[in-house]
């Protein structure tokens, strides 16, 4: 993964057919934080808690919106992930970005990927985030987990990725992010 961000490759991104080429998105960062286990690696992700007004109980990134006092995505996606999950930006090594990612929901979120050491010391932020869990990377990276599923939205129906993992449902824009982590570290140079 450090080889593949050191070359300087980018991967196509991931766009879905519901999002707009709207120039006025709120800008975001997520971290897509590999935790680094010597059982192999994994991806820390949360459960949004149920009452939150945007993407409610969905599994995510951590990770939110900029701020004026944010210098860069990076900063954004540490920030956040202190916040919503305690996670201490010393513990994370930033590889680098993956292209950004366009919601239907308004947001052009830009995806940072840090390698993750443990022990994770984490303390949830219980307003935003119901819990967290850890799949294995390897499962999340297998193509063979990624499934092309659709929806009605306002009668139009629209195909988004989906990744479900012992009881979570990873979609959206979560799993789009994952697919485009899947085409970076795999696409041909």
């Amino acid at each position: 993964m450090r080889r593949r961000f050191s070359e300087g490759f980018v991967a196509p991104p991931v766009i879905e057919s519901w999002v707009s080429a709207e120039t006025d998105l709120i800008a975001a960062a997520v971290l897509v934080p590999v935790v680094v286990r010597q059982t192999g690696a994994t991806m820390l992700l949360t459960q949004r808690t149920a009452h939150l007004r945007d993407h409610a109980g969905q599994v995510s990134f951590p990770g939110g919106r900029s701020e004026e006092s944010d210098a860069s995505p990076e900063a954004t996606a540490l920030r956040e992930a202190e916040e919503e999950v305690g996670l201490a930006p010393s513990q994370v090594e930033i590889l680098g970005r993956l292209p950004e990612y366009r919601t239907g929901t308004g947001f052009v979120i830009t995806p940072v990927v840090g390698l993750v050491t443990p022990p994770l010391n984490l303390k949830l932020d219980d307003f935003e985030v119901a819990e967290v869990f850890e799949p294995p990377l390897e499962f999340l990276l297998d193509s063979a987990n990624h499934q092309r599923q659709s929806i009605e939205v306002r009668g139009a129906m629209h195909e988004y990725w989906a990744m479900p993992w012992q009881g979570y449902f990873i979609w959206g824009a979560t799993a789009g992010m994952l697919v485009a982590l899947h085409r970076f570290l795999y696409a041909e140079a």
